[in-house]
């Protein structure tokens, strides 16, 4: 009964450390999937890769980029933003091309004085133009604990989420002409760095240096994407991909909690700036 007992309690152990070295081979690892591509010691990989930091003082702030690039995907970061007065700070998160006709999907935390909310700066890009600003408030404390920033993009549409809620989303229109990221396999980056000429309050508040370094805190990084090879121009995915990410779209509770977000807590809407588009608004705004 004893060498029975010992015997089932190694199995059950070694099944544990299977199953765990399975699990965390799973999980995102800083250093087997990003670059420091700036910032010198000022961006740390910690906790054997599980934790990233990125850290902003007077000399210079910090930032880092995925080793691949990708054609559609569902990412998702967890990210404690700055806490404290982080005014004239920015926090950046998003996914990105190269050239002057690139595109771009973009997470922007801007910094604010103690006590005030960040601000959610969303923006798309195609083909080199942007201009398609939407600005949220969130409805917790950013800097408190580590939330979940998604992007999912395939080729129906683009929907940014803030722990499993979507706020936002643009649809593929090219059927009614408007261009739409499909063909530009994009690099994951993120950034914290001085932006006091125009985060706060349009650069009216600077930043406080005294209270620097700055620190912005990622884990959990995960990615079901199709990865870019460079060397065969072309991505991992193709038209046998089971990713159930590559269909999904808005749901009737996805479109119920995308809505309640923008009527509580969207604070701008480049769709509904009528001195920015005196001539009239982008055609997606109607269509979107």
């Amino acid at each position: 009964m004893q060498f029975k007992n010992t015997y089932t309690m190694k199995t059950t152990f070694l099944l544990f450390l299977i199953l765990s070295f399975f699990f965390s081979a799973l999980a995102g690892n800083f250093n087997q999937d990003f670059d420091i591509t700036w910032g010198d010691d000022r961006a740390k990989i910690l906790e054997n890769g599980q934790l990233m930091t990125l850290s902003l003082d007077k000399v210079s702030g910090s930032g880092f980029r995925s080793k691949n690039q990708y054609l559609f995907g569902k990412i998702d970061l967890k990210i404690k933003l700055v806490p404290g007065n982080s005014a004239g700070t920015v926090t950046t998160y998003y996914l990105s091309s190269i050239g002057s006709s690139h595109d771009e999907i973009d997470f922007e935390f801007l910094g604010n004085l103690s006590g005030d909310p960040y601000i959610l700066h969303t923006n798309v890009f195609t083909q080199g133009k942007g201009d398609r600003e939407q600005q949220f408030y969130l409805w917790f404390d950013p800097t408190k604990d580590f939330h979940t920033y998604s992007i999912l993009w395939n080729p129906q549409s683009i929907i940014f989420s803030v722990d499993g809620t979507p706020i936002r989303q643009f649809k593929n229109l090219e059927s009614s002409g408007i261009p739409y990221p499909k063909s530009q396999p994009m690099w994951i980056y993120s950034s914290l760095w001085n932006a006091d000429d125009w985060a706060t309050r349009g650069g009216l508040v600077k930043i406080d240096w005294t209270k620097a370094p700055f620190i912005a805190s990622y884990t959990n990084f995960n990615a079901q994407a199709c990865v870019w090879s460079s060397t065969s121009t072309s991505s991992s995915c193709n038209s046998t991909t089971q990713d159930s990410w590559l269909s999904e779209n808005l749901d009737i509770t996805g479109k119920s909690r995308i809505k309640w977000v923008q009527n509580n807590y969207m604070i701008y809407n480049y769709c509904n700036d009528i001195k920015r588009f005196p001539q009239g608004f982008p055609l997606e705004c109607s269509l979107n």
